[in-house]
């Protein structure tokens, strides 16, 4: 069997092993073996292969880490609507009281704020964070 084919065989089997793990730089190193697989068919020798596949291997995990896919920022969870499912959602609010409320929301009393350049009048209100018990809401 040729270089090539072994170079493939593994990059394929990189990729599998991706797609149980699900992280990224597996992806980014079965890329530089494909790339090994390259430089076979271009008829380099087994160090040139092996070089080669190291280098696009480091490079490509090199820039899948400064990518927003390799290192996520960091969000505040009380905003998070990935974390918290009550973010974007709608309570409506009769009274205001110097900036709080209290508001029956899902079978339960809550305390409500205005959150920044939020106005105080009644009706629906979006919220934006949760903190404890405590509704953070803005104007929809």
């Amino acid at each position: 069997m040729a270089d090539w084919t072994w170079w493939l065989a593994l990059a394929g089997a990189l990729v599998i092993f991706e797609l149980f793990t699900g992280t990224f730089y597996i992806l980014m190193i079965a890329v530089g073996v494909a790339c090994g697989a390259i430089a076979a068919l271009m008829g380099y020798g087994p160090s040139g292969q092996l070089l080669t596949a190291a280098v696009v291997g480091v490079i490509a995990t090199g820039l899948l880490h400064r990518s927003r896919f390799g290192a996520p920022g960091r969000q505040n969870t009380a905003r998070d609507p990935n974390v918290n499912m009550d973010i974007g959602q709608s309570v409506n609010v009769d009274t205001w009281s110097e900036g709080k409320a209290r508001v029956m929301y899902r079978g339960a009393p809550w305390d409500v704020e205005l959150g920044p350049g939020a106005l105080a009048e009644a009706g629906s209100f979006r919220i934006v964070e949760v903190q404890g018990s405590r509704l953070i809401v803005s104007n929809k």
